[in-house]
């Protein structure tokens, strides 16, 4: 016990940086443990999609979507669907499966969706790229 004491004495710093690390890590898991949807892998977020009445919802820019897309998906960027959740109210119990390039914008587009009562949201781990990288079918139109 004293050679901890000594150490955290002489390297002030370190202590410090290892605080800062654990406090990191605790929140990020009391994020991820309190969030409301689901976070699943292109094959298991395939189940959601294809359950009666469930929306596939793509948020990223209108250049990207250009790209390539989700065969189905209703597109409304990120930037637009707090004013447009109007648009979506009838999919409030069903399942809303939403992607983006790498799954971060979704991501945030999840807590908006959940935090105005969508009950089945679902986050597509990854995004498109992971999508394309599991050679899931694109759409170009």
């Amino acid at each position: 016990m004293e050679q901890i004491l000594e150490f955290s004495r002489n390297n002030p710093i370190l202590i410090i940086a290892l605080l800062a690390i654990m406090g990191m890590i605790v929140f990020t898991e009391t994020k991820r443990l309190s969030r409301r949807y689901q976070n699943l892998p292109p094959a298991q977020a395939v189940r959601a999609m294809n359950e009666e009445g469930s929306l596939i919802l793509d948020v990223r820019e209108n250049a990207e979507v250009r790209d390539g897309r989700i065969k189905g998906a209703k597109h409304i960027p990120l930037k637009e669907l707090k004013t447009r959740l109007n648009d979506l109210s009838k999919y409030k119990d069903k399942s809303v499966v939403v992607y983006c390039r790498s799954g971060n914008r979704s991501a945030q587009a999840c807590e908006i969706l959940t935090s105005n009562e969508f009950e089945k949201v679902v986050n597509l781990h990854g995004g498109m790229m992971a999508w394309q990288a599991n050679n899931m079918p694109v759409s170009k139109k």
